[in-house]
């Protein structure tokens, strides 16, 4: 009973039990909707989601698919932690998309204008995010403006922005931009033998990259004086104030360090080659705002962010695998979407729990 109890009180396994809860109640509303539409495949339909690229029978196949996920979780997860980041500084940086957005616009330009390798393109990426986010922590620590709305305004400002700049480097006949490896194949992130291994010419580094990063920010918050100090500003703005940290300053550095982490994701995705940026594009790329709900998914932990941050890519790219002549290919993003929701409620469940517990302690 002691170790039952021990195993409530521990903030992972409280984080982990959460995020299974709305990932089963994600799956059940989605089989739910297959059952109304087609009830006789309903059950097949849900497996192919879930196999994913297990659907192909060869190995070659299947690991070929699993790294078309693979190059896909990796700006997911930079973004779900650009938004962990800034969120345990009491920020919601829904600017990550923004933030996203001119991270494209930096690497694809130094890439096919400037002819850049990449890792310089990665650093441009970097500075364009810094200063994206900077905007937003400058609103908020000197005009306290909310960060919400100077994030969401700055989305549509950095998404215009960059079709203008990126049309001056795309197709001629088409609105995507020129493909990099036509142009400028040092400006490919190398893979190191990854592209062999999973047979797929868009697997490289990104990936193995932004799983070190989400070590690093997990150290920098938890173990190191300066995530302290960001963490203290998130809980009392005022108190970290009066014991002496500069609280302007900590903001401002947490918007800068979220908009760096969703840039470079940005960089990752566009450097493997496996996307062209679309010129003509009137909308936000999802991908900011799906790391929102990753790193909730995650249970505000950069460890849980990055399976939080496949699981949902996984099942986003399982919805390609659904039979379009029985149901709409929207149904994987409805399951997503209802995970996504349902993700707002996982600090709920965690305080559920520990009201429990606690009341429990209190009736002892």
């Amino acid at each position: 009973m002691k170790d039952n109890k021990s195993m409530l009180k521990n903030e992972g396994f409280q984080s982990v039990f959460a995020a299974l809860i709305c990932i089963i109640a994600g799956l059940l509303v989605g089989y739910i909707v297959l059952a109304i539409i087609n009830p006789a495949e309903a059950t097949e339909a849900m497996l192919d989601i879930i196999r994913n690229f297990a659907n192909y029978p060869r190995t070659s196949a299947k690991m070929k698919y699993l790294g078309n996920t693979l190059v896909k979780v990796a700006p997911l997860l930079m973004c779900a932690l650009s938004v962990n980041f800034c969120y345990k500084t009491g920020l919601f940086n829904i600017g990550a998309a923004g933030q996203y957005v001119v991270g494209a616009a930096a690497s694809l330009y130094g890439a096919l204008a400037w002819h850049m390798p990449w890792y310089v393109c990665i650093l441009m990426a970097m500075a364009a995010g810094i200063i994206w986010g900077a905007l937003v922590g400058l609103l908020k620590a000197y005009g306290n403006v909310n960060e919400v709305i100077s994030g969401i305004m700055l989305n549509w400002i950095a998404l215009y922005l960059t079709n203008m700049l990126l049309g001056t480097v795309s197709e001629a006949a088409t609105p995507y931009t020129t493909q990099i490896k036509s142009v400028n194949t040092d400006a490919l992130i190398p893979d190191l033998g990854l592209r062999s291994l999973f047979i797929n010419r868009y697997v490289t580094l990104a990936i193995p990259f932004s799983v070190i990063i989400a070590v690093a920010v997990w150290v920098v918050l938890t173990k190191t004086k300066f995530g302290y100090e960001l963490c203290a500003t998130g809980f009392n703005r005022n108190a970290a104030k009066y014991s002496g940290m500069n609280e302007k300053r900590n903001v401002i550095m947490s918007l800068m360090i979220g908009g760096a982490l969703a840039a470079v994701g940005a960089s990752f995705l566009y450097l493997s080659g496996y996307e062209q940026w679309q010129t003509t594009q009137s909308a936000v790329p999802a991908m900011g705002f799906n790391g929102i709900a990753a790193t909730f998914l995650g249970g505000l932990n950069p460890i849980g962010t990055i399976f939080a941050s496949y699981f949902i890519q996984h099942i986003t790219s399982g919805g390609a695998y659904l039979d379009t002549n029985i149901y709409p290919s929207q149904i994987a993003d409805l399951i997503t979407a209802i995970i996504i929701y349902l993700c707002g409620f996982v600090l709920f469940f965690k305080h559920l729990m520990n009201t429990k517990r606690a009341s429990k302690g209190g009736n002892n």
